[in-house]
């Protein structure tokens, strides 16, 4: 009876497996098609291996994932009666955008296997309380920028170590709170983050560094604050094998390695856009991509084996990223169209909105919907109609709302991924420990882009 049985289970595996490879497959035949959108049909191209890469792959979307596939559908059928030329636009936008997260994700997987992330982590817990809180913080924002929800990852596995040594406590509960402030920071102030590409893709008339200019430093005091809404500790406190501090070079060079990746990474995407006037979204393809090439180059030469990461369990974020750039250009086209290019609200109404945009995002995020999708309704209503002149407090209002929900929200992929690596309940996480806080910065960052946006269109 069992060899009856075992061939269909190995046929069946095999058949699996076949398909999980086309679904990778598709996924990086979208990356080169996005590297080289700017080439006749190869968006289009793209855009349809996106799409094939998400039918085949049904089964593991979640439940928004398959509503945003559903609304992709619908709109599509809309644009091909009302407005067809925009499919062009829309398929291509949501093959660049595709490209830039499958590259993010490649470069997370090199850097993830780096030696350097064990030293940096451990180096995260030492110090007195507020000390180890800051460390936490601004060193989990600073990995994400690379790593992108590595971050949380890799810090949350040395909060979880912490518990299995000492136990449930203050500095373990504090140091989780750093790590999700930390990650929620990054879409606010980092240059390689979805949220500033989106948002400039959106909004055309904002710069990037216009932006970060002013949402760096908002993402700096944000941290800050945080200290404000800790768990005291018990005096004497402590994480487990911190009692040594090296300030010696040698326990420097993990971080000045991260920091001279970003660093290149940073200035090539500024280059490629200002220069040699690339699309932002590009910019940040090419730089990954790029440091992606030399880091497997060197890991070759070393005598390193080259392996590339499956794309294939990127079904959800293929829908959530790329449907979201597609619908976005439709949306934004379809407003122009309905409300007329002329179409303005009134004076008193962009401060208002540019208040209530963080909220929004922050609601959206509790009930489970992705940063992404409000952003790309947000942004392709609101972008086409904003004053040209007060385009920062939109973009503040935008980074800055994307930022909190990340921070503050259960549904989050940070919160999640805390939580099963740590124990540590989103919904506590959320509700208990970060929603004062996050009230009081969706209240201040609401005024900040109001007030941007009512001297700046000198209202």
């Amino acid at each position: 009876m069992d060899r009856r049985h075992a061939a269909p289970d190995f046929m069946s595996q095999d058949r699996v497996s076949r398909l999980l490879t086309l679904r990778s497959a598709l996924a990086y035949l979208a990356l080169c098609a996005g590297v080289l959108s700017f080439l006749p049909g190869l968006g289009v191209a793209g855009a349809a291996a996106i799409i094939s890469a998400i039918v085949l792959g049904w089964r593991d979307l979640r439940l928004v994932a398959r509503l945003l596939f559903g609304l992709l559908m619908v709109m599509t059928v809309i644009a091909i009666a009302i407005e067809p030329a925009a499919l062009i636009g829309a398929a291509t936008s949501m093959t660049r955008l595709t490209a830039l997260i499958i590259t993010v994700m490649l470069l997370s997987s090199m850097l993830g296997k780096s030696g350097d992330l064990g030293v940096i982590s451990k180096s995260l817990f030492a110090g007195s309380p507020l000390a180890r809180y800051y460390s936490v913080a601004f060193g989990t924002g600073f990995l994400a920028m690379p790593l992108n929800f590595g971050s949380v990852g890799v810090v949350s596995t040395m909060i979880r170590a912490e518990i299995d040594q000492q136990g449930d406590s203050a500095t373990t509960r504090n140091a989780s709170r750093g790590a999700l402030r930390g990650f929620g920071a990054s879409p606010i102030f980092s240059p390689l983050s979805i949220s500033v590409v989106l948002t400039v893709t959106f909004v055309p008339a904002l710069h990037s560094l216009q932006l970060l200019a002013v949402s760096l430093p908002l993402a700096v005091v944000y941290l800050l604050a945080g200290a404000l809404f800790l768990e005291r500790e018990l005096p004497g406190s402590s994480a487990a094998g911190t009692s040594e501090t090296r300030t010696t070079l040698a326990s420097l060079a993990p971080w000045l390695r991260f920091a001279a990746i970003i660093g290149a990474i940073c200035a090539s995407t500024f280059v490629l856009s200002g220069f040699f006037q690339l699309s932002y979204s590009r910019a940040v393809t090419l730089s990954c991509l790029g440091t992606v090439v030399l880091g497997l180059a060197h890991r070759r030469l070393y005598g390193g084996k080259i392996t590339l990461p499956s794309m294939a369990p990127m079904s959800n974020e293929l829908v959530i990223m790329g449907g979201s750039a597609f619908l976005g250009v439709l949306i934004s086209t379809f407003a122009t169209r309905w409300l007329g290019a002329d179409f303005s609200l009134p004076g008193w109404s962009y401060p208002l909105a540019a208040f209530v945009v963080p909220s929004v995002f922050f609601m959206g995020g509790m009930i489970g919907f992705n940063p992404i999708v409000i952003g790309t309704l947000i942004g392709g209503v609101l972008g086409p109609i904003w004053p040209i002149e007060a385009v920062l407090g939109l973009g503040v209002a935008m980074v800055s709302g994307w930022g909190l929900t990340t921070a503050g929200t259960p549904y989050s992929a940070n919160s999640l991924l805390l939580e099963r690596l740590t124990g540590y309940s989103a919904q506590v996480a959320s509700l208990r420990w970060n929603m004062a806080m996050s009230i009081c910065c969706l209240v201040a960052s609401g005024a900040l882009a109001a007030t941007i946006t009512l001297v700046k269109a000198g209202l």
